[in-house]
């Protein structure tokens, strides 16, 4: 190789299992941290994933790896639309280690989901929310061909 050359990894995508859960914990926290700053209750997070991961009913996860190593995470949630007579993936829970951030990790992951979504046959689209000062999150969305929706997310904590 020269040094005009690099050697990129693949990065291979994979549903997570119950395997995953205690990392896909760990990574939990560390994004509510650095997007909220908040502190989440590790047995919380740990008994929601488990509940996750066994029930896809629920939610599906799905893993990158690189190299056989854990690089990065994605969950799809779901919702029907009438209105389509179909469902919206939700993207969430998305995490990448930082030291392959930048790498194509989520890319691959997104286009994992995205040919799943397709050949479904019953989804009409994914959809995400994104912090509205992490603009680097909506670059790299918008370069994925996705665009903002219009709508503005409101709830209620009960």
């Amino acid at each position: 190789m020269t040094a005009a050359t690099t050697h990129v990894e693949a990065i291979r995508v994979r549903p997570a299992t119950v395997d995953d859960v205690s990392l896909m914990a760990r990574w939990a926290e560390a994004m509510a941290f650095e997007t909220e700053d908040k502190h989440l209750d590790t047995a919380t997070v740990t008994r929601g994933l488990e509940m996750g991961v066994a029930d896809s009913a629920r939610a599906r996860y799905f893993m990158a790896e690189v190299g056989g190593e854990p690089v990065g995470t994605l969950m799809i949630t779901f919702e029907w639309s009438d209105w389509r007579n179909a469902w919206w993936w939700w993207i969430q829970s998305v995490y990448v280690a930082p030291e392959h951030r930048r790498r194509g990790v989520y890319r691959a992951l997104y286009g994992y989901v995205l040919t799943l979504a397709k050949a479904d046959g019953g989804v009409c689209g994914l959809r995400l929310y994104v912090e509205r000062e992490n603009v680097r999150a909506m670059r790299t969305y918008e370069f994925l061909g996705m665009k903002e929706s219009g709508y503005r997310l409101y709830e209620v904590e009960i």
